[in-house]
């Protein structure tokens, strides 16, 4: 609930920005990791992760766009700040997409690098959630339940009022998420399930999570917001690759690394 950490000289650091640099090195750590036991390309992993992290950002910014284009065309200077406004659902498009074309430029199986990527990415978006929890945004609505938070200096999240801590909430469905990815990766044995599985699971969460928050602006499509009315459709696709993978996926195999 402090954005500001701490400063040195003229360097601030945020914790917002602080825990998106942990969630992506942990992020790229268990990949690595999971990539060597799996005999993937461990060695390719920093650059794949360098790709999703670019594409993931420029989805969720244009996503973030495309639902504010009302807002955009009556103040076009909006599109000057760079530094705000970003939709996760955009963000995880942008790097499936980027990983895709990655994976076709190295001549890389993209299913079994989707399956090994999205645990991880799971687990970043716990730690980045940590993050909105500590700058105040993606905030809840007003409640009277013990669980209520307060915010006093947030430039985001009303201030004196008790909310639901839908960042904390969100955060430890993530970890939970990654969790439960993990262990059914040893169990899964189709390319392409586990990523299946990662775009079922999150869409409920978000789905369900959604319905307490209190930060309204980001936009609806009749009575759902905008992260459920994408959340239907992420769900029907994950549910489409777990059922075609089921039905026609191939066993995983090991790949051979190269040195």
């Amino acid at each position: 609930m402090k954005n500001e950490l701490f400063t040195i000289g003229p360097i601030t650091v945020y914790g917002y920005g602080l825990m998106i640099a942990i969630g992506i090195v942990a992020a790229y750590m268990t990949a690595e990791y999971r990539a060597k036991k799996l005999n993937l390309k461990y060695q390719l992993i920093i650059s794949l992760t360098m790709w999703c992290l670019v594409g993931g950002i420029l989805g969720a910014k244009i996503l973030y766009y495309l639902t504010e284009i009302k807002e955009i065309i009556n103040n076009p200077k909006i599109l000057l700040d760079v530094s705000d406004g970003f939709v996760v659902y955009g963000g995880i498009i942008g790097g499936i997409l980027a990983g895709f074309l990655f994976c076709k430029k190295e001549k890389l199986t993209f299913l079994k690098y989707f399956d090994l990527v999205m645990p991880s990415i799971a687990l970043a978006q716990g730690f980045g959630r940590i993050g909105c929890f500590l700058a105040g945004c993606c905030y809840g609505v007003e409640t009277k339940c013990p669980i209520g938070v307060v915010f006093h200096n947030s430039l985001h999240a009303p201030n004196g009022i008790p909310l639901i801590p839908t960042q904390v909430i969100s955060s430890a469905l993530n970890f939970l998420h990654f969790l439960v990815l993990i262990i059914l990766a040893k169990y899964v044995k189709k390319d392409g399930m586990i990523a299946g599985f990662y775009l079922i699971f999150y869409s409920v969460g978000r789905f369900v999570i959604e319905f307490f928050r209190g930060d309204l602006i980001r936009g609806s499509v009749g009575i759902l917001s905008t992260s459920q009315f994408i959340s239907i459709f992420i769900f029907l696709i994950g549910c489409g690759i777990v059922v075609v993978r089921l039905r026609t996926g191939k066993t995983n195999k090991e790949e051979i690394p190269t040195n």
